[in-house]
């Protein structure tokens, strides 16, 4: 695809916001989204269950073997490098944080009290409790089952949560795109270890936008990658965001960004890229 052009059929309309966001049109914007950024794996849905059995209607629904316990991080990549829509309860996961950060269990007092990590990811008791007390989480004793898939098969109708991993590049473009139509200054919160609580934690609990650093963990043992970062928000905010892309990409504001030469005369190129004049 020449980046100077909108891909085939693309239209840069101004955005009106749909009265109803369904799984079809969450896939509909996640070719887009493939397409604008350029990301390298499947943008992925997530969603909680207060009744575990309800996740049995889900197409192509696959659950762990039983006894078999996934970190999250696991789970949500699988589902974006394989397509897999995976289902978990309680029982799947490590419980503590893992469990705990998607509501499915009380994370424990060996954890809230600071004592789990002590003297492995902090120097005293006082700071690993802090860690704990700050972290976002969705509170638990509502939700028995938690679902992950990618948008592009509508099987979630709708998630939750969108998520997708990106570059600094790629993150702050999808930044441009989510301002355009309706600015807002977005703020993002750095647990540090434990960050999925950064992403998919905070977006559940508090329905905000949040771009999170990527973790140990989520490195170690969900394969995530040096130059990853995580973005995950509400799923109704996802189209504004495309509807956004599609305008800069109007504009000739596309991704990957053309450099222009650190020895160059800038003057051209900055009144093109940040004036109508």
């Amino acid at each position: 695809m020449n980046v100077q052009t909108l891909p085939p059929g693309y239209k840069t309309a101004p955005w009106n916001p749909p009265e109803k966001i369904d799984g079809k049109m969450l896939a509909d914007a996640s070719a887009k989204l493939i397409d604008l950024l350029r990301i390298r794996t499947q943008p992925i849905g997530m969603r909680l269950f207060e009744n575990a059995k309800d996740m049995e209607k889900i197409q192509g629904l696959r659950r762990p073997t039983e006894g078999f316990k996934f970190t999250m991080c696991q789970m949500v990549t699988q589902s974006r490098w394989y397509g897999f829509t995976l289902g978990i309860e309680v029982d799947n996961t490590r419980g503590g944080n893992c469990g705990g950060v998607v509501g499915l269990n009380h994370p424990g007092e060996g954890f809230l009290s600071g004592d789990h990590m002590n003297g492995v990811w902090f120097g005293n008791k006082e700071a690993s409790a802090a860690h704990q007390a700050q972290m976002p989480r969705v509170p638990h004793g509502t939700y028995n089952g938690l679902v992950v898939s990618p948008l592009r098969s509508a099987r979630l109708d709708p998630p939750d949560i969108c998520m997708f991993y990106g570059t600094p590049g790629q993150m702050i473009y999808f930044i441009n795109g989510l301002q355009f139509h309706r600015y807002r200054r977005y703020d993002f919160t750095v647990t540090g270890e434990s960050a999925c609580a950064d992403s998919w934690g905070r977006a559940l609990a508090t329905r905000q936008t949040s771009l999170s650093l990527p973790c140990f963990a989520e490195r170690r043992y969900g394969g995530v990658l040096d130059d990853e970062l995580l973005m995950a928000l509400p799923a109704e905010f996802l189209p504004k965001a495309i509807a956004g892309l599609e305008a800069l990409a109007g504009n000739g504001l596309r991704y990957p960004i053309a450099q222009y030469g650190i020895q160059t005369d800038a003057r051209a190129g900055l009144g093109v890229s940040y004036s109508k004049s």
